[in-house]
């Protein structure tokens, strides 16, 4: 779906990626939960890379911050604007490019011991209504022998203020049942792949 131009600067041997990466997308080849949520009038936030995963299609708002700390920044600053209501969509690529796909197994605990210590702001901003799911695209163990990615299995954390007690969500059948989901949540029809575990949180 992409092709990443990935710049360099130093010399051989010692070569440092820039943070003028440019990646040339091509549209989804079919509907996706953003485009759902923008034409039903959602606000569709896209932090990091979203914008170039979906070619800019489906958002509303993007903030192409580079780093796990300004897109954490980016997170908190758009939760903070008033009278929005919509999905805020996150990729931390630091966390896979730095760190999983180094095999840097310092840097990868570091990455995400520093976004635990900026969840809490986040988790007060979601207010009573929010929710916030946090999950990965792929595994990128940076312990694995090589630096591609790993793992069958991804994450999968939902949190909301009205949730009681811990749910185990289980395997999933499909990646799709988070946007099932999502759509769900803002009480949607799901015209996508997926099956809804909204109620299974309750």
């Amino acid at each position: 779906g992409r092709v990443i131009a990935r710049p360099f600067i130093g010399n051989p041997g010692s070569f440092v990626r820039t943070g003028n990466r440019r990646d040339f997308s091509v549209d989804p080849v079919g509907k996706t939960m953003l485009d759902v949520l923008k034409s039903e009038g959602y606000d569709v936030l896209g932090v990091g890379k979203i914008e170039d995963i979906f070619n800019h299609r489906g958002l509303t708002q993007s903030n192409h911050a580079a780093g796990n700390e300004a897109c954490t920044d980016a997170i908190i600053q758009y939760m903070q604007k008033e009278n929005w209501k919509g999905l805020l969509f996150a990729n931390l690529v630091d966390t896979d490019q730095l760190y999983g796909h180094r095999n840097d197994v310092k840097g990868f605990a570091g990455a995400l011991e520093a976004f635990d210590k900026r969840l809490p702001e986040i988790l007060k901003l979601l207010g009573d209504d929010g929710m916030l799911i946090i999950t990965a695209d792929h595994g990128c163990d940076p312990c694995h022998s090589g630096t591609d990615h790993t793992r069958e299995h991804t994450p999968l954390l939902v949190w909301s203020r009205k949730m009681q007690g811990g749910v185990n969500l289980g395997v999933r059948a499909t990646y799709a049942d988070i946007s099932a989901t999502v759509l769900d949540y803002f009480g949607l029809a799901n015209p996508l792949r997926g099956t809804s575990f909204l109620e299974e949180l309750k």
